[in-house]
């Protein structure tokens, strides 16, 4: 079971987030069930059709987006009569791409790519918001944490992003403004993730960078780089963002949603019971669940990444909305295609509740 100081960490905003919730679940159950009927007699591909629904992962091994594997590793998929095809990309820009381009139904990536896609003209929703804080951290190599001990101090330096556009980027620009630093003071490097990442660290072509566990486990454990800014948790990040920051979800075309909604459905079922089975069992319960090769030939320390990181998970799939408007707030602060649009932004086509809501019924 999960100890209760990772449980009562989230209560507070989860009692809030019930009662806001509950009524407009009682509203939607109704018509969610209308809509199911008249999806099954005549839905499109990948609904009563019985279709495979693709769905791109922004690096599949990262512990942030564990819930997708996991899921398909519990069978929670299958047992919701889905065909769901797991595929991945090292960063959340592409993953981005190939929904935008129609070549997957869903991502499973960060939130913030759906404010970002709305000042482009496109509508993408979050379906199921797994987590509430980034599950980051910015990592500076050993050799350079002395002079650079802090976001204040990234002027001049090479800092390392998954890619350009992805949210590791947008967390670093927002750090860097955050900390008095123009975006431009500093170098962005593509770094990759994972061993790329580490490499790049290693050899010298960043100074300090974004990335996730388990390579921050791995860096820390071999002493190659020390955490500067954590946000894997909720203190840790409201102390770097000013606020909560959701950021692993999945997200989906609103055209999509709004034609599959038994799909859709079909996917909030699976994931929001997965969140409750992470909510429910140890670190070690759940590393033993995933593939062996994401352990890297080192299942305790894969353990114990995912123990750092695990308490990102919200359990019960639902957005806070006091963590979408900070999303929007930070992202207004320095991104070319937030800037002079925030009020233009309609949050509330960015993400639904209507289907975590009636998963949890």
């Amino acid at each position: 079971m999960r100890t209760t100081s990772r449980t009562s960490a989230r209560t507070g905003r989860r009692a809030g987030r019930t009662r806001a919730t509950t009524a407009a679940g009682l509203a939607v159950a109704a018509a969610l069930s209308l809509a199911s009927c008249r999806d099954s007699r005549g839905g499109g591909a990948g609904d009563a059709s019985g279709g495979t629904v693709k769905i791109m992962v922004g690096g599949i091994d990262k512990v942030i987006y564990l819930p997708a594997k996991l899921t398909e590793r519990l069978g929670y998929f299958k047992e919701q009569g889905l065909d769901v095809q797991l595929l991945t990309e090292p960063a959340g820009a592409q993953a981005e791409n190939v929904l935008i381009s129609g070549d997957v139904q869903g991502v499973v990536g960060f939130y913030d790519h759906t404010i970002d896609l709305q000042t482009k003209g496109k509508c993408v929703q979050s379906v199921v918001q797994m987590a509430d804080v980034p599950g980051e951290a910015e990592m500076v190599s050993a050799s350079k944490a002395g002079p650079l001990s802090s976001p204040a101090a990234f002027k001049g330096r090479k800092l390392g992003v998954t890619s350009p556009g992805s949210s590791t980027d947008f967390l670093t620009r927002a750090l860097a403004v955050r900390n008095g630093v123009k975006t431009s003071d500093y170098t962005t490097v593509k770094a990759g993730a994972g061993a790329t990442f580490i490499a790049t660290l290693t050899n010298g072509g960043i100074d300090a960078g974004m990335t996730t566990d388990p390579t921050i486990a791995k860096l820390v454990s071999t002493g190659k780089a020390k955490v500067m800014v954590e946000m894997r948790t909720e203190a840790g990040t409201r102390k770097a963002l000013g606020g909560l920051y959701p950021s692993s979800s999945l997200y989906m075309d609103c055209s999509y949603v709004g034609s599959h909604t038994e799909t859709v459905q079909k996917l909030a079922n699976a994931f929001v019971k997965t969140l409750g089975w992470i909510d429910q069992h140890t670190p070690a319960e759940i590393a033993a669940k995933m593939p062996a090769d994401y352990a890297g030939g080192d299942p305790k320390l894969y353990e114990k990444a995912v123990g750092d990181s695990i308490s990102m998970f919200n359990g019960d799939g639902v957005m806070p909305p006091e963590g979408a408007k900070n999303v929007l707030e930070v992202l207004a602060q320095f991104s070319p295609n937030v800037q002079g649009k925030k009020d233009t932004v309609d949050l509330s086509k960015t993400y639904t509740t209507r289907f975590v809501t009636q998963a949890k019924q």
